[in-house]
């Protein structure tokens, strides 16, 4: 059980960090200083998706689940999660690279609309 409880605790985890680097550059309209926490994030997002590599909350996960008897999956963390929703067959390398340009654009997007243009 304990296992299990770990392995959900580190799914919510990686779902909030995700949320956060999609999302998390509206929190500057509240406070500009969230900047130094987010854009290093939407670094590691991109990076990961841009070099092909796999977050280290993904093999915990899949370890924690293991533990407990529960079925791992193959694949990255967005790529089970997210990517059978969209590619059932599977999701392709160049929407990871999307993935990451994508994340860079609209983040930079929204930094530009909050904290370039005067309001």
């Amino acid at each position: 059980m304990p296992s299990r409880l770990g392995a959900d605790l580190v799914l919510l985890a990686h779902f909030l960090f995700v949320a956060f680097a999609v999302f998390g550059g509206l929190l500057l309209l509240a406070d500009q200083r969230w900047a130094w926490l987010h854009l290093p994030v939407v670094a590691w997002s991109s990076v990961v998706n841009l070099a092909g590599w796999t977050c280290p909350l993904t093999p915990l996960e899949k370890a924690l689940r293991s533990r407990s008897g529960g079925a791992g999956y193959q694949g990255g963390f967005v790529e089970h999660y997210v990517g059978r929703l969209v590619y059932p067959g599977g999701m392709p390398r160049r929407m990871e690279l999307i993935a990451g340009v994508s994340i860079v654009v609209w983040n930079a997007m929204v930094y530009g609309a909050i904290v370039l243009v005067p309001g």
